[in-house]
């Protein structure tokens, strides 16, 4: 035999080119799996409802938005970020009431359920991004070291970006006992980055698993997914229905506004707490993220049709990734929310909180924060969906 019968194929080395943050592409059985479901059509996963996953509009105009140094300026918070240092006093002894959730920054948020910890979406990583010295920083320190989180039974990815998958964090979680519930395909990152196969749950929506006793559901979202140079959509991005013996939860992961909020709740609901993206929004891009608004109603879908449970909005205040001002999505979802007389959780980053007790309301973000021009009030009246009577009836009834 000579030296160049052992020379690795070029895709394998073309592969050892490429950063280890790109994750891996799905491959072999894994492959297989992800097209035969029903949900992969065309060579790629579809949306249940049709989607632009690109930025509409002009690009010039969308860049003269963006880099406009006025804009950029309100994008970010004018001083420090009140973070609530999370501590083990915070965490200790179990919630009283069998529920409790601590949102730590974007869509990172902790829930412990009825005995059981989920973490859902866990970014420790100081960017989102492939790069150490590029990208998306964060606005404000994570509340509490991943070390101090104590044990985990499960951590739950909503899909492959960068803001919801994080190299760093996943490398350190790999090292523990914790299984991972992840949409189909996104496995291949996680093996690649070293977690165990036998820790990997990949599931397609509406596929249920079972850890520690709790169930996890995948359920539909409406977004789309990808790493690396080339976006082959070959990974599923899903929100999930969290159930414990007395109580569930969900959490949106990224997602546009759909009718399938109905069907998840009718099928799942209704919630004790809601985890609902409502930030990095934009009218470029508004099949793909929701904005406050829109973050409503799609909680009154999941609820029936009327106000219940405790809504906490998610992936804002954490990273600057959309025109908006870095304030307006908190300001906005609670006017939206207090017109339609729902119960929303608006904590600071690492302070934890009991959906069935009183619900942190403090407008902590005002202080830091250039003044919201509340684009979103129409002759003083917030864009809130209208609740109907026979729908709090319905929901009465659930």
């Amino acid at each position: 035999m000579t030296g160049a019968d052992h020379q690795p194929s070029l895709r394998t080395r073309l592969r050892s080119l490429r950063p280890v943050a790109f994750g891996a592409d799905p491959a072999g059985e894994r492959m297989e799996r992800i097209r035969r479901s029903p949900n992969f059509a065309d060579g790629v996963f579809q949306n249940p409802e049709g989607a632009r996953t690109r930025p509409s509009g002009s690009m010039l105009e969308f860049a003269k938005v963006y880099f406009s140094k006025e804009e950029r300026a309100r994008r970010s918070p004018l001083g420090t970020v009140p973070v609530h240092a999370t501590t083990l006093a915070d965490l200790s002894a179990p919630p009283a009431s069998g529920l409790r959730v601590t949102w730590l920054g974007h869509s990172s948020v902790l829930v412990e359920i009825d005995g059981r910890r989920v973490l859902f979406d866990p970014v420790w990583g100081d960017r989102c991004s492939p790069f150490a010295f590029a990208g998306p920083k964060r606005l404000h320190p994570v509340p509490l070291p991943l070390t101090s989180l104590g044990p985990v039974d499960a951590v739950v990815i909503s899909h492959d970006h960068y803001d919801h998958l994080d190299l760093p964090t996943i490398k350190a979680l790999a090292g523990t006992d914790t299984v991972f519930a992840v949409p189909l395909g996104v496995g291949a990152h996680l093996e690649r980055w070293g977690v165990p196969t036998d820790r990997v749950r990949e599931l397609d929506w509406n596929e249920t698993t079972r850890i520690a006793g709790i169930g996890l559901t995948a359920t539909p979202a409406r977004h789309f997914c990808g790493r690396g140079l080339r976006n082959q959509q070959h990974t599923l991005w899903a929100s999930w229905v969290v159930t414990g013996s007395e109580h569930r939860v969900y959490h949106s992961g990224d997602t546009g506004y759909f009718s399938g909020f109905k069907d998840i709740g009718a099928a799942h609901g209704p919630f004790d707490v809601t985890m609902i993206q409502v930030g990095a929004y934009s009218e470029y891009w508004p099949d793909i993220h929701m904005t406050p608004a829109e973050g409503l109603r799609a909680h009154l879908d999941l609820q029936g049709g009327a106000p219940h449970g405790a809504l906490l909005p998610i992936h804002w205040g954490t990273f600057n990734l959309a025109p908006h001002p870095w304030s307006e999505p908190g300001e906005w979802m609670k006017d939206v929310a207090d017109e339609a007389g729902q119960a929303v959780a608006l904590p600071r980053p690492g302070e934890p909180f009991e959906p069935a007790g009183k619900l942190p309301s403090d407008t902590w973000w005002r202080a830091v924060a250039a003044p919201a021009a509340q684009p979103w009030r129409r002759s003083g009246v917030a864009e809130a969906p209208p609740v109907h009577q026979e729908e709090v009836d319905l929901a009465g009834e659930r």
